[in-house]
């Protein structure tokens, strides 16, 4: 076992000390670069452990990212805010996208371990489908961060950044409460719910954080939930699917809003399920618009949000959280303990992981351009 230590930590030393400062990598959905490498014979242990620990306080060392899917436009933002600021800090960055496959982003993890990755920050497309090539992480010495979607029942997991998950929840709870003047008006109003994937462990943040604001206001009668779907497992979305989330919604009204019985909220975790409700409202509903809350701030969401479509859209900056994962990523690769905030709320199955929770805000028709534009998350043209 000690001879076996003593190699690893020869070959990601020499891995690192090679790219130090280099700035080039393979297309983001490419499999991770193979390298030839030299044949060097071992030196003794505490050379070796000198010159790793070398390596690591210059900067540089290879860092694999997983991320779940090209397919929504929050993921390809966090990717390559990831990739942008891990090169500016002089790591190599092996990006990978896994097109919602879990097959696939368990092959590129596993390619990411064997080709001498020193720390994961992985974004899983299912929370507890990773366990086994995680093991592989943990006993190759390998730090995983868990990033913005909670990986659970794996000891492997080091960290875990994210957005502060059931405030988002919150938030879109409020803005609907606000919106309605829920402790004013006298009501009833009609709800209905949209959630996200059963299997992302976020979705049932979301879920808990609006709920502990509405859940009263429809035991008291005063929101109706016309569909009967208010459970988490009956408004779930499978994928974030916006064609599920449409074709559900096409089902909601027809069986209990084609008499023209106005709907007046529709809570929607995020973007893509957001606008898989506004494609069936405008191919199905002849109603006043009700208020839609929304995620991401993705543009096709901002573009209806400024057309009076959607009412709102949760802004998670995924600059803010690319930084801190690069933070904690460095403190790793320096051998220090990586900043966190909360060290409560999130338990894998495991126990409670380290955390850095970042604060989201929401965008609506009166802020959007000074969180979006003047910020340069966007442009105007971006948004035409």
């Amino acid at each position: 076992m000690k001879k076996r230590i003593v190699s690893a930590i020869l070959t990601a030393a020499m891995a690192a000390s090679l790219i130090v400062g280099c700035g080039s990598t393979a297309p983001a959905e490419t499999q991770p670069e193979t390298k030839t490498e030299e044949t060097t014979e071992a030196q003794p242990e505490e050379k070796t452990e000198e010159k790793a620990e070398e390596t690591t306080q210059a900067g540089g060392g290879k860092v694999g990212v997983a991320m779940p899917t090209k397919d929504l436009q929050r993921w390809n933002q966090d990717g390559a805010n990831m990739e942008e600021q891990l090169k500016a800090a002089g790591y190599e960055v092996d990006l990978q996208y896994a097109s919602n496959d879990i097959a696939t982003q368990v092959s590129q993890i596993e390619n990411m371990i064997s080709s001498g990755a020193q720390v994961l920050v992985i974004a899983s497309i299912d929370g507890d489908s990773l366990g086994t090539v995680l093991a592989q992480a943990k006993e190759a010495g390998i730090s995983v961060i868990a990033y913005d979607r909670l990986i659970m029942n794996s000891d492997a997991v080091s960290y875990y950044a994210t957005f502060d998950n059931e405030m988002v929840g919150q938030k879109q709870g409020e803005y609907i409460r606000d919106q309605l003047d829920l402790d004013n008006a006298a009501g009833p109003f009609n709800l209905e719910i949209f959630t996200g994937d059963p299997g992302d462990n976020n979705a049932r943040f979301f879920y808990g954080g609006a709920m502990k604001v509405l859940q009263k206001y429809i035991d008291e009668g005063k929101l109706v939930v016309k569909s009967g779907q208010v459970d988490f497992d009956n408004v779930a979305t499978a994928n974030w699917s916006t064609e599920n989330a449409q074709s559900r919604m096409d089902a909601i009204i027809s069986a209990n809003y084609a008499d023209g019985t106005k709907i007046d909220a529709v809570l929607c975790s995020n973007d893509s399920t957001a606008l898989g409700v506004t494609n069936s409202l405008e191919a199905n509903y002849t109603g006043d618009w009700p208020i839609i809350t929304g995620q991401d701030c993705d543009v096709a969401n901002v573009k209806n949000m400024i057309a009076g479509k959607q009412s709102m859209s949760i802004f998670k900056d995924t600059r803010d959280l690319a930084k801190k994962t690069v933070e904690m990523v460095d403190a790793i690769m320096k051998g220090s303990e990586a900043p966190v905030n909360d060290t409560e709320t999130y338990d894998n199955g495991t126990g409670v992981i380290p955390s850095y929770l970042c604060e989201p805000v929401f965008a609506d028709v009166n802020n959007y351009k000074e969180l979006l534009i003047e910020s340069g998350y966007y442009t105007e043209d971006d948004l035409k």
